[in-house]
């Protein structure tokens, strides 16, 4: 019966609209041939006649590509014509957009000047731009020398007075709303977020990469629902009611027809909980078997999302049976009532996944939703393990677009070149005024920076940013890695963030050594299969760490084994000694003790990043799990977890 309903519905759509179409088209020959209506409306016959045959020309093409990009059922007239519109409105944005950035990349240093003195300009009648005299710059050279470089200290005060209530203390605005970064690599800084960031982020980021998506991926402008893994974030406010939360806003605020792009309905988002949202993206993915794209800020979220789907897929399949929405979920009264409105007993689906998740979760995702065609997440950096447990289990034979590089600060870089296995981003010229440290200057007092023009490929910086919301010359902690170049504008891969650096004896072991040595390392070790991981110095757990000369401490959940032997957790040990000739000069003076390898239960991981978002103002949009732990209480966690 469900089935024999939505063709029904098809057939009804296909009918209706063309027909709907002609009638409107029609009328306008007919009030062509009203001369009553002509006489008032001052036109001659033939200009109707003519109009109508226009509109109703255009109307039946409209139809036939709306007709060629469907690709799937049960979809309202109104949800797929909004759609559509808006998929063609983004897509001429989009195009505009990358022919812009195109320009920019050819004359960046003219670019980059003009960045920089729209945000002074803007700022120039505040307290801080009065106290730099912004009014007075002309070009960069006399801002570099003029304002220092700074970190989040230079600016904790400032903000707490913007927070209180006071106007024009850094920005000329007030801003949108006091966002909290992820507290990655220490504790949470609480930044500006404004208007200008917003708006730069949509029309710099999101269009210019929707429009190299379309390129690489055509089967992505067919009208299939996207399932967007997103958590509504909780936000308190300030003593001048400022927002006070993540940079992150929910698809439950945009317009209804933006959600129509969306499987999970909008009563969804408006579920503070993460695991019963979670259950409701995925029972709605799962109704739609035409699901054409896997969307979420990071791979993690896509990662844990399958995970969850592991464990309680009988209960969501029983759930689309029944047509009932699991009475397990804390919801409130009319939430639940408008989600089971949505819901219709359909067997014939539920049977269907009953048999693909019987099969096995190898695969899973093409099985369930066999036109899906991407999967659009960041997998770089601290997701890159998820992004490659993703692609080699659950999501096999998807492709993966790793969209931007960006932060709480704003955004800094795209990926123009989204079927290339390495996630390399341009930076945006318009986006910020960037300066770059090089690498081998980062514990000067005072360093001297270079421009977009003065870099050199293959050579190591970390990124110095001016941007529309109130950062002057702020070292943000990202340590890039140039590349090349478009056009003459630099294109870089993220390294490592300075504050997840491993360093007992200065010897600065970065996140992506540390985690190409662990891959070699798991390569050896016959059945294994890396889940996650991190790395404690051995000072932070004092008596407790079994060794008498510092070294790392290294937590690592697997799959396809509990133990290991002596020797295959020493090969950790040389693999890093291979790839790092400072580690090994320790190691061989005796200065570093040889690595501890501990194996923790399965779901510690999932478990601990739930007590790291719990103590922090970070939310599941915006976690990323820390590679080197600096608090005592998380390592004495997953000392508690280890099993072997």
């Amino acid at each position: 019966m469900p089935h024999r309903l939505s063709q029904m519905t098809s057939r009804w759509i296909r009918f209706a609209l063309p027909l709907g179409l002609a009638i409107l088209s029609i009328s306008f020959v007919v009030i062509g041939h009203n001369q009553g209506c002509l006489s008032l409306i001052g036109m001659p016959p033939p200009f109707w006649a003519a109009f109508g045959v226009l509109s109703l020309a255009g109307m039946a093409v409209i139809w036939r590509d709306i007709r060629s990009k469907v690709k799937g059922e049960n979809r309202t007239l109104s949800s797929l014509l909004s759609q559509y519109f808006a998929v063609k409105v983004i897509g001429w944005l989009g195009k505009r957009q990358r022919r812009k950035l195109e320009a920019d990349t050819l004359n960046v240093k003219q670019v980059q000047e003009e960045t920089l003195l729209k945000r002074l300009r803007k700022n120039a009648d505040t307290c801080y731009g009065k106290r730099y005299d912004f009014s007075s710059v002309k070009d960069s050279g006399t801002f570099r020398a003029r304002h220092p470089v700074t970190t989040y200290e230079h600016y904790r005060e400032l903000i707490e007075r913007i927070s209180v209530g006071e106007d024009k203390v850094i920005i000329a605005e007030k801003p949108l709303i006091l966002a909290m970064t992820s507290g990655t690599s220490g504790a949470s800084a609480m930044l500006l977020s404004t208007k200008d960031t917003s708006t730069e982020f949509f029309l710099q980021g999101v269009a210019v990469c929707l429009d190299a998506m379309r390129r690489a991926f055509p089967a992505s402008e067919s009208l299939q629902r996207t399932t967007k893994l997103f958590y509504t974030p909780t936000f308190r406010q300030s003593e001048a009611g400022i927002p006070i939360g993540p940079n992150s806003s929910t698809p439950a605020s945009s317009s209804g027809y933006m959600l129509n792009l969306y499987t999970t309905p909008a009563p969804a988002f408006q579920v503070p909980s993460e695991k019963d949202t979670l259950y409701l993206h995925l029972l709605f993915a799962l109704k739609d078997p035409s699901v054409g794209t896997v969307e979420s800020n990071f791979a993690s979220t896509v990662f844990y999302a399958f995970s969850a789907l592991q464990e309680r897929w009988q209960e969501l399949v029983e759930d689309i049976e029944l047509g009932n929405v699991s009475s397990a979920l804390a919801l409130e009264p009319d939430v639940r009532a408008r989600l089971e409105g949505l819901m219709k007993p359909d067997p014939e689906r539920a049977a269907q996944l009953r048999a693909h998740f019987q099969e096995g979760f190898q695969g899973i995702a093409k099985r369930l939703w066999p036109r899906l065609h991407l999967v659009l997440a960041v997998d770089s950096g601290s997701n890159q393990i998820y992004g490659e447990m993703l692609r080699e289990h659950y999501c096999q034979g998807v492709p993966f677009y790793s969209p931007f590089y960006a932060a709480t600060e704003g955004l800094i870089g795209l990926n123009l070149w989204p079927e290339e296995p390495s996630r390399r981003y341009l930076l945006c010229p318009r986006s910020m005024f960037c300066e770059f440290l090089p690498e081998s200057s980062l514990d000067e007092e005072t360093p001297h920076t270079l421009l977009m023009g003065e870099v050199q490929e293959g050579h190591n910086y970390e990124l110095v940013i001016t941007n529309a919301s109130g950062l002057f010359r702020y070292r943000i902690g990202d340590i890039v890695k140039v590349v090349g170049f478009h056009n003459q504008c630099p294109i870089v891969e993220f390294q490592y963030r300075r504050g997840q650096m491993l360093s007992v004896r200065g010897e600065k072991v970065s996140e992506v050594l540390f985690l190409g040595a662990l891959k070699k390392a798991v390569a050896h070790w016959p059945g294994a299969q890396l889940v996650d991981y991190c790395c404690v110095e051995s000072g932070i757990l004092g008596d407790s760490t079994g060794g008498s000369d510092p070294h790392y401490q290294v937590f690592v959940e697997l799959k396809g084994v509990r133990n290991l032997t002596e020797e295959q957790r020493y090969k950790l040990d040389r693999c890093l000694q291979q790839d790092s000739a400072v580690y090994k000069s320790f190691r061989i003076k005796g200065s570093i003790g040889p690595m501890r390898v501990q194996l923790v239960g399965g779901g510690a991981f999932k478990e601990l990043r739930k007590r790291m978002m719990a103590s922090s103002d970070a939310s599941p949009n915006t976690f990323k799990m820390h590679r080197v732990v600096r608090r005592k209480e998380y390592a004495d966690f997953l000392l508690g977890k280890t099993i072997s």
